[in-house]
């Protein structure tokens, strides 16, 4: 008897729903990571992107705990001398919850061509409407 492999032929794909509404960001993104990776499944392979998709609604209210909200900063810097921008989670969360939320997956994410493919599949949206009834998602309960 031989290990069974996945190949890109044998991943069926599926389509989740993550809703983030009163939950800690951290929790739903490490379960949309675990999902995107497809690391649930009882055929993951490691060197195969086996996950499958994932959208996640209400990212706006998505709870950061304890005083993460004043102390968490988004960094990004342009290479220049004095380039470094900060912006605090306050002021993050209530502009851009798509960023925030997507930037909390892309964290747990591995930095390879295998997770970038997997943050393709990744579909963030502020409030409870979505734009892919077409695929029939399934709502998932973890």
């Amino acid at each position: 008897m031989s290990t069974f492999m996945a190949n890109k032929q044998t991943v069926n794909r599926k389509w989740y729903i993550l809703d983030a509404a009163g939950k800690p960001m951290g929790r739903t993104a490490a379960t949309a990571a675990v999902l995107l990776r497809g690391k649930h499944k009882v055929d993951y392979t490691p060197h195969v992107d086996c996950g499958d998709y994932v959208i996640v609604l209400n990212a706006e209210k998505a709870v950061l705990t304890g005083n993460k909200l004043t102390q968490k900063y988004y960094r990004t810097h342009s290479g220049y001398v004095g380039g470094l921008k900060e912006t605090q989670y306050s002021v993050l969360m209530a502009k851009n919850p798509k960023l925030a939320f997507s930037l909390a997956v892309r964290g747990m994410i591995p930095r390879n061509s295998l997770g970038r493919a997997a943050l393709t599949r990744l579909r963030v949206f502020v409030g409870d409407k979505h734009d892919h009834e077409a695929q029939k998602p399934e709502i998932y309960n973890a």
